[in-house]
């Protein structure tokens, strides 16, 4: 079931603890836009049926990456496209995006997902490592 924009928005920006709604909406659209250029097949198409419109279309039409990015590298190349971001507030930003994401998602979406990325996402999804 596709979540509502505001309702995912809000989640966000409670997971964030973000003091407006727009600054929300800027971490999801970057984040995930770059988690899509990760994701590939059947796994980024169920996660795309479960996000708002506007965000499906974004993980489905991701920012390019040439190689999948560890961890370290995918919040670097989140703050380089939030500006005035650091790699602290960056690796937050990821966070409380992709929390949300894993809530939205389930355990079985979930654990698909980590099977594309390299090893050391499990945290930023808010889940324990298992590899």
């Amino acid at each position: 079931m596709r979540m509502h924009w505001s309702a995912f928005v809000a989640a966000v920006q409670e997971r964030g603890q973000y003091p407006t709604s727009q600054e929300a909406e800027r971490s999801s659209r970057v984040v995930l836009g770059l988690l899509g250029a990760h994701l590939v097949g059947e796994v980024r198409a169920a996660l795309a049926a479960r996000l708002p419109e506007t965000l499906a279309l974004i993980l489905l039409n991701p920012l390019q990456a040439h190689e999948p990015l560890s961890p370290e590298r995918f919040i670097r190349a989140t703050s380089a496209w939030i500006e005035g971001a650091s790699e602290k507030t960056a690796a937050w930003d990821v966070s409380a995006v992709l929390s949300v994401v894993a809530d939205i998602a389930g355990d079985e979406l979930t654990n698909q997902l980590l099977l594309q990325l390299p090893p050391g996402y499990e945290l930023l999804f808010g889940r324990p490592q298992t590899r």
